[in-house]
């Protein structure tokens, strides 16, 4: 098969198009082919080598974990799959991933993919919403009527957590570029900070939580905007783990995890119109080092996406 792999950690240039062994899916695992990849901040980090005391990777090593497709063989002992499902999922970061035209995943991490949904807008879900859902619900434990402010609203895992804060019930404070006021109020913010004009903590005051995608000085700015007892929840590391506690306020560090249930949870969000996908920009497969070049330089509105089969 083709695939995107690395065979060293560095810059764009070590991605290489190239051919690999197709894998063949383990007990409880399933081959599925994929469609389409999303691309995201981890998959660069990855490829320069930046979580290597974090997840333990074999090279050479594809990359992408943020699959679509259709499952093409199921493996010993799997039942709740059969061939032609079309599927969506976020593999372990550990494993080979998704820039290739097949991947074999552990079916528990796997779910329907939304039916509404194209397979190249299903691929821009799992790991943004994942990462939004977790944050937002499992950290944060968000409730109807509280306030939150969302860092970066527009971005890949921002415009998912600005969706699901509204489909709570929340109100929705979020920073924006100008450029993205009205896209990000079209998602359902009541409010939009152009964090270009306006330092966000002299606008907003007692948040009962605030979401951290951005982290360094943003974080470190972002307590004054949190009412005594609320949560600064973040995706990026605490830059002082504990120092929060002290001052009345609470933290969470989230690292997104696999989770089939609220996979499809949130496909049944998404096809009863609540949540949509965002995606900016769709390359080929082998053009995998522009799409890194374009996840790498931020600023990007929603998704970027692999095409790997029509």
């Amino acid at each position: 098969m083709k695939a995107v792999r690395i065979h060293q950690f560095g810059g764009v240039e070590v991605l290489r198009y190239e051919d690999a062994p197709r894998p063949v899916p383990g007990p409880g695992e399933v081959l599925i082919r994929v469609h389409a990849a999303g691309v995201n901040p981890v998959d660069w980090k990855i490829r320069e080598g930046r979580l290597q005391g974090r997840i333990s990777h074999h090279l050479p090593l594809t990359l992408g974990w943020d699959v679509a497709g259709v499952i093409e063989q199921p493996g010993p002992g799997v039942t709740q799959f059969n061939v032609g499902d079309a599927v969506y999922a976020r593999p372990d970061l550990a494993r080979d991933g998704a820039y290739a035209e097949y991947i074999a995943v552990r079916a528990s991490e796997a779910a329907l993919k939304p039916k509404s949904l194209d397979f190249i807008h299903a691929a821009a879900v799992p790991l943004s919403a994942l990462t939004a859902w977790q944050s937002l619900f499992d950290a944060g434990d968000l409730q109807p009527g509280q306030k939150i402010l969302i860092h970066a609203g527009a971005g890949g895992v921002g415009h998912y957590a600005v969706q699901f804060a509204r489909w709570k019930g929340a109100h929705v404070v979020t920073t924006a570029s100008a450029r993205n006021a009205s896209f990000v109020r079209s998602l359902g913010a009541d409010e939009a900070i152009d964090y270009t004009a306006t330092r966000f903590e002299d606008a907003v005051r007692d948040m009962d939580m605030v979401f951290d995608t951005v982290g360094g000085e943003v974080q470190a700015r972002s307590w004054k905007a949190l009412r005594q007892g609320g949560i600064l929840v973040s995706i990026l590391a605490l830059t002082v783990p504990g120092e929060a506690e002290q001052h009345g306020w609470r933290s969470a560090y989230v690292f997104v995890q696999p989770n089939a249930a609220q996979l499809t949870r949130i496909a049944e969000l998404i096809d009863a119109g609540k949540v949509k996908p965002v995606v900016e920009n769709v390359f080929p497969l082998h053009e995998a080092a522009r799409a890194h070049a374009a996840v790498q330089g931020g600023h990007t509105r929603g998704k970027v996406v692999l095409r790997v089969a029509d």
